[in-house]
């Protein structure tokens, strides 16, 4: 049995075993260099570089993942038990990106010398997603970032290698929220209601389209509000809405002040693939529950992966609704939250408070 790799915890340790070229036997780790690129293993004989450009990684796979090339000098991709597989799947990550269409799973599979089978379930493993889907959200990222740019919708459904309009609305529209020509045009010609209420964590804006909601925010002055929602949508029409807006504004107030009922709203999550994988991982975590971001990483099969979760998190743009106030720093302290560390203190005091008062709720979470 090989002997199991040790982890250095501490980044200082890290940092004086690469400056001294000596690490122990049966240790390993890696480190890539931001301004070059390039991904080495611990002992590598390259130059030593700058400590403020250098980023450090458990594993190959991790470093290979975040974009950083090998080392031609001490070749961590052949060092690596893992580096061969990691190879072989940013090859197909790199075809699937490149090609005009998306390819099917036995071009994959065949480009990268493996049976679809066993690729499908190596991709799977090292990304967390399937070939497919992973395909389909960079094919909806290359039609969104082409109507960003100014691209007519038949322009950017060429550039994204859908094969009709009609393909694009159907796969695309979700993501955006809304009808493609609408999101390239800032959500001109969009009419977006909105209502804000007083609550226990201050004044919360609820924004919503004929499709569902698409933002929730928290904020001290309620005359602000609206601006926030029109940073979004600079050019839709922005409308204060009347009485019949109440009951949906009334459903995300209960929401804060009664954690743990189920969410019954038409949402309209947008992001990227690995931010909406984030933000749902988020909505399986029980009221009075927390999860490190390091945790939440492990969870998604992307252990490195933990401060590219804690920027998800920073994103999103439905308070309490993906409860992103769950997700702490792995020594338990909170760390960051867009609507004020307070704000989320006050929202983990409660869930934890109503979690102990709900002996239902308890006698779940000790069954499951």
């Amino acid at each position: 049995m090989k002997p199991r790799r040790k982890r250095f915890d501490e980044e200082k340790g890290r940092w004086q075993a690469l400056v001294s070229r000596n690490v122990p036997t049966g240790e390993m780790f890696y480190y890539g260099v931001k301004t070059t690129g390039i991904v080495c293993r611990v002992g590598c004989s390259s130059r030593l570089p700058r400590r403020e450009h250098v980023v450090f990684f458990e594993t190959y796979r991790e470093a290979r993942l975040a974009g950083f090339r090998p080392c031609k000098k001490c070749r961590p991709n052949l060092t690596s038990p893992d580096g061969p597989l990691v190879e072989r799947v940013v090859r197909a990550c790199q075809h699937i990106e490149e090609a005009e269409t998306p390819p099917g799973l036995e071009e994959l599979a065949a480009g990268v010398g493996m049976s679809p089978g066993h690729f499908h379930r190596i991709f799977k493993q090292i990304l967390g997603v399937t070939p497919r889907q992973y395909a389909a959200a960079r094919q909806s990222n290359r039609f969104r970032e082409a109507l960003r740019n100014g691209r007519s919708v038949t322009e950017a459904v060429y550039e994204a290698g859908f094969s009709s309009t009609s393909r694009a609305y159907q796969t695309a529209g979700d993501r955006l929220g809304m009808l493609p020509s609408t999101y390239r045009r800032g959500g001109e010609g969009e009419t977006i209601h909105y209502g804000t209420a007083r609550c226990s964590l201050g004044w919360v804006i609820v924004a919503a389209t004929t499709r569902g909601v698409c933002q929730i925010e928290f904020g001290d002055d309620p005359t602000l509000l609206p601006e926030k929602v029109r940073q979004q949508f600079p050019h839709a029409t922005i409308v204060e809405a009347g009485p019949d807006f109440a009951g949906l504004l009334e459903k995300v107030v209960d929401l804060i002040e009664s954690p743990g009922q189920p969410v019954e709203l038409p949402l309209h999550i947008q992001g990227t693939a690995f931010q909406e994988r984030v933000w749902q991982a988020l909505r399986d975590v029980r009221p009075g529950e927390t999860v490190s971001y390091a945790e939440l990483a492990r969870r998604l099969g992307r252990p490195g992966a933990a401060r590219a979760v804690a920027q998800a998190c920073a994103a999103n743009k439905l308070a309490v609704v993906v409860p992103c106030h769950r997700a702490v720093r792995s020594d338990g302290t909170p760390g960051g939250y867009r609507w004020g560390l307070e704000r989320k203190l006050q929202l983990l005091r409660r869930e934890g408070q109503t979690a102990e008062a709900s002996p239902v709720q308890e006698q779940k979470k000790h069954e499951a």
